[in-house]
């Protein structure tokens, strides 16, 4: 078993993003070889990353309880989906600082994007894409792009929606989730191993 975090990326009023989110967890819960969470930002309610060092150079994670209740989250996944929208061609402000406040939690584990709004979310996920690589995660090829022909019909009905309404990106969905699945189990096992010679 493989434990994926489902990443809520959002906390913005009326959000779309929980549509989304709530649809790729119940793909994801169709893998018998997946144990599933849904890892919501507005419920952590972390403060705007102000640390005047980063958490790649200290022995011990911040003690803020929001920011250790992330931190924990963060380190019991073996990969993650995040599910977020593009902004000003970019990511939003709560997904930069969910990334900043962790560091060796994140390292040696798998990651997919599900980007929507703007071209499909794909500049934001080409942004998180290379903060992935800063944090020696591994970005999975495949992602998903949820486009406003999509969303339009959406916007205002309540989560979950009817997974048909994802129809015309199930496939990259599907592609994405196996390509996750497969990475996360190889680095887990590479963990694994690894923290065994350790403590030999």
């Amino acid at each position: 078993m493989v434990k994926i975090g489902v990443i809520l990326g959002s906390v913005r009023e009326g959000r779309f993003g929980e549509k989304p989110a709530r649809w790729i967890f119940d793909e994801l819960k169709k893998r018998n070889s997946v144990e599933v969470s849904f890892l919501d930002l507005k419920e952590f309610g972390l403060p705007v990353f102000n640390s005047p060092v980063s958490p790649a150079w200290i022995s011990e994670p911040f003690t803020q309880p929001n920011v250790a209740r992330w931190t924990e989250a963060v380190g019991a996944q073996d990969g993650f989906v995040i599910v977020a929208p593009e902004y000003n061609r970019s990511i939003g402000g709560a997904m930069k600082d969910a990334f900043d406040w962790v560091y060796p939690e994140w390292n040696r584990k798998a990651v997919g994007f599900v980007g929507y709004g703007s071209t499909g979310g794909a500049r934001a996920v080409e942004h998180m894409r290379n903060i992935a690589v800063e944090l020696q995660m591994a970005p999975v090829r495949q992602g998903v792009h949820i486009m406003w022909g999509t969303m339009a019909p959406l916007m205002q009905a309540t989560a979950p929606v009817d997974p048909a309404s994802f129809a015309d990106v199930q496939q990259q969905a599907d592609g994405m989730i196996d390509q996750l699945v497969w990475w996360a189990a190889a680095l887990k096992n590479a963990r694994d191993s690894e923290q065994q010679k350790q403590a030999a």
